[in-house]
């Protein structure tokens, strides 16, 4: 599985929303750009394409900002990673690897394509598990949370 830049700033954007999620006040951009080295522009978009799937929510004015819609521990990493570009279809690899000829030569009875496409049914499973607030633990305790895990 390969994790783009979008998706993990993505998911970085929304938990610094998630470690706020007690407050009244919202996370401003700034303060969710700064804390994570990204451009401000960069953590807006991240963060209105996390507003358009409902993960988020903004506040206009001048103590405006963004707060999560639901708890952290209702809102999982398969959730943000469907929310910013959503898990590649098994198909896809069929269209990207096609050798030298325009479609992949194997279309038909292919058990490559069955290997990948329980693989990528896995790693969905697995993330849809993970609860956001698990990321706000230290990182010893989020390991060992992830190894009680099954796909």
């Amino acid at each position: 599985m390969k994790i783009s830049a979008q998706e993990e700033y993505g998911i970085r954007c929304l938990l610094q929303l998630a470690r706020n999620a007690k407050s009244p006040d919202p996370v401003t951009v700034r303060q969710v750009a700064d804390r994570e080295g990204l451009s401000m522009a960069y953590a807006e978009k991240l963060l209105i394409t996390l507003a358009r799937a409902r993960l988020a929510k903004s506040t206009r004015g001048t103590r405006g900002g963004y707060r999560m819609t639901r708890p952290p521990d209702r809102v999982t990493v398969g959730d943000v990673i469907r929310a910013l570009q959503g898990f590649p279809k098994p198909t896809v690899l069929c269209e990207r690897f096609t050798g030298n000829a325009e479609c992949c030569v194997h279309t038909v009875d292919c058990g490559l394509r069955a290997v990948w496409s329980h693989v990528s049914h896995q790693v969905e499973r697995l993330l849809d598990r993970v609860p956001l607030s698990t990321l706000l633990e230290p990182e010893q305790r989020v390991a060992s949370s992830l190894a009680t895990l099954r796909p």
